[in-house]
């Protein structure tokens, strides 16, 4: 997804003038043609982050459009108070992506985990919040939203899906109707080992590209089913169930730290969002 991002960027930065982009030591590298071709609007700032928000707020009150990059923690959850204060609040557009979704890094660990921003950023007033899943995903949601004058959050991991469907901001997609009484709902990459744990299973499925605002249209469709979010994060269950009267369990992140070390995979299959732990949760949904 990162390297879509890269490409997308580059190509709407051709046509497009008022697009800069501020990195915080990451993906500079990456950014290396960008630099060459548009050497005045990219700027890697270093490891400095709170200071790229209100860089980017400072853009964009100029009539830029700028996307400012790093690893999701330090992005999102080390600046929420710039992003609140110097965006929200001044309702300055900036395009917020972020790279190393929840478990990417998990070698690293919990420093590095990303697990609540999407809720948090759901929560702050004229925010957008999305999480694509793929590089299709990435390149049409960065092109509809990028000069939309709003702050928008793009969250980018580097094991995403390989499903081709429809995507359109703010609409989520039925990819399975099958008349059950289960509905499955779920967003971002983990969408692959989903689809691997239900395939068989008589279930409706549900996908989400975009947290905030939420489809709530489709949610309706569904409300009368028994409603499993699976997720590897927090904030998509509150966004479901901002319609109201709604009853939803969860499956996902553990209230704990995940002290693993490993892979994304290894963390996964230790927290039960493997294809196997994420059958075992909707077969237990299914016999409740």
């Amino acid at each position: 997804m990162r390297k879509q991002f890269k490409d997308t960027t580059f190509e709407l930065a051709v046509r497009d003038e008022r697009v800069v982009v501020i990195l915080g030591d990451i993906s500079h590298f990456l950014f290396m043609p960008f630099q060459e071709k548009f050497p005045t609007r990219v700027y890697n700032m270093g490891i400095c982050e709170n200071a790229l928000i209100s860089v980017a707020a400072g853009l964009s009150a100029q009539g830029f459009h700028p996307f400012v990059h790093t690893i999701n923690p330090f992005l999102t959850e080390r600046c929420v108070e710039q992003i609140k204060v110097d965006l929200c609040y001044n309702q300055f557009g900036a395009n917020l992506v972020s790279t190393g979704a929840t478990f990417d890094y998990a070698w690293d660990g919990a420093t590095h985990h990303s697990y609540t921003e999407l809720a948090i950023l759901r929560m702050l007033p004229g925010m957008e919040v999305t999480q694509p899943g793929s590089k299709k995903e990435v390149d049409t949601l960065l092109r509809s939203q990028y000069n939309n004058d709003k702050p928008t959050y793009f969250r980018l991991s580097d094991h995403g899906h390989n499903f081709d469907f429809p995507i359109q901001f703010g609409k989520a997609n039925i990819i399975k109707d099958s008349g059950g009484k289960v509905t499955v709902m779920t967003a971002g990459p983990i969408l692959g080992n989903v689809m691997e744990a239900c395939q068989d299973l008589p279930v409706n499925l549900v996908y989400f590209n975009t947290l905030k605002p939420i489809d709530k249209e489709v949610i309706e469709r569904f409300r009368h089913t028994r409603i499993l979010v699976v997720h590897d994060a927090f904030g998509l269950r509150e966004a479901i169930s901002e319609v109201p009267d709604l009853v939803t369990s969860y499956h996902g992140l553990p209230d704990q730290f995940c002290v693993w070390y490993g892979t994304v995979h290894d963390l996964r299959k230790q927290i039960g969002l493997d294809p196997a732990g994420i059958r075992a949760a909707v077969q237990r949904k299914l016999a409740s």
